[in-house]
């Protein structure tokens, strides 16, 4: 790249901690670095034009994990580690809504609900006989019960009579968090290079050289805030999961508000402008959903179209306005990974679907994770 004198000077030298990814999770590190080093020079390097990956992409969903995904968590998970996730999905929610005001990220919150559609009779019935022992497990975060189950009020066809009904969950507007979070580190001087896309780095003794597709430069700490892209850059378990992703035209009269799941949290749809997002499938396929290509599948679309057509908004019409993907990180476990990988190079990774919940808590631990 054709850098002059002055774009070296005033961009690229003397950086004290540059975070690969200006996603939730990279621009909540430059801000918890900001407030613990107030003098430091900041850089932040994103890949696309926009937060790639899934921050940009998702449902917008304040959510902590719905009845059935508890219940099968508890089955690679013990009672300890699934209390501490949603500890840090609840902690990780208020941090985001302290840090930017419900009004800028337009926080709602209207509950959220799982679905069970008629062929998933045994785990209706399952979550029905655990819901209690679930709640109870609950208890030391919330201080009462969590979970209910309510007559299906929706019209929802194709399922069971009841729905399960979680009264702490909300939604927020993606598009607005992001700008927010945005302008807040613009605010704080920290600088945000778009279209950067990093190819590789090495450990110096004092210091980390980062190759970039533009130019290479050195920096004082590197994070990698990198999620579903983690792979590209460093040797842990987290690998892709892609979330593909559509949204309805307007339709008039739309009453559904809330958030809602099904099948253990893999479908999920939400009102949103008098419109219905929808998205989710993963499990058709998980091979084929395994990857970075933000592209979407026959496969995955058309479960998407007949579960609108058939369960979600029987007799009504509607037309499909976009469609999208966005790019999770997932591993063995559920529990992000935030440590340090060497003298000088730290990661924040594998948020497990759960960005919007625990992203701003991971952005801070893994600033914290930077000696004073």
């Amino acid at each position: 790249m054709n850098l002059s004198y002055w774009e070296i000077k005033s961009w690229l030298s003397n950086i004290d901690f540059t975070v690969v990814g200006s996603g939730i999770v990279g621009l909540n590190c430059a801000l918890q670095l900001r407030e613990r080093f107030p003098k430091s020079k900041i850089l932040v390097l994103e890949k696309g034009m926009l937060p790639q990956g899934a921050s940009t992409k998702n449902a917008g969903f304040a959510c902590f994990g719905s009845l059935s995904e508890l219940i099968n968590d508890l089955n690679t998970h013990t009672e300890e580690e699934v209390l501490e996730l949603v500890n840090k999905r609840v902690n990780g929610l208020k941090l985001l809504r302290t840090t930017l005001g419900d009004t800028a990220i337009d926080y709602q919150q209207y509950g959220g609900y799982e679905l069970f559609i008629t062929e998933q009779h045994g785990l209706y019935e399952e979550c029905k006989e655990k819901q209690a022992s679930i709640n109870k497990l609950l208890r030391p975060v919330f201080r009462e019960d969590v979970f209910s189950f309510k007559n299906n009020t929706f019209g929802f066809k194709n399922s069971m009579p009841q729905f399960n009904f979680n009264q702490f969950e909300g939604q927020i507007d993606t598009g607005k968090m992001m700008e927010a979070l945005l302008d807040k580190a613009q605010k704080k001087d920290i600088q945000v290079l778009n279209n950067v896309v990093v190819d590789d780095f090495s450990e110096g003794k004092n210091s980390v050289k980062i190759k970039t597709s533009k130019m290479e430069f050195s920096t004082s700490k590197l994070l990698i805030a990198t999620n579903g892209f983690a792979s590209q850059l460093i040797e842990e378990n987290v690998k892709p999961a892609r979330a593909q992703v559509l949204i309805t035209k307007p339709i008039k009269n739309l009453h559904l508000k809330g958030t809602f799941h099904l099948d253990q949290g893999y479908y999920y749809f939400r009102n949103i402008d008098n419109r219905i997002l929808f998205g989710g499938g993963r499990n058709l396929d998980f091979k084929s959903e395994e990857t970075t290509e933000c592209a979407q599948t026959q496969l995955v679309q058309d479960k998407l179209e007949e579960l609108l057509k058939t369960t979600i908004l029987p007799n009504v019409s509607f037309e499909i306005d976009h469609r999208w993907s966005g790019i999770m990180g997932v591993g063995n476990q559920k529990k992000p990974i935030i440590k340090q990988l060497s003298n000088n190079t730290y990661c924040g990774v594998r948020l497990g679907g759960m960005g919007v919940a625990i992203g701003s808590l991971v952005g801070k631990e893994l600033a914290d994770l930077i000696p004073a």
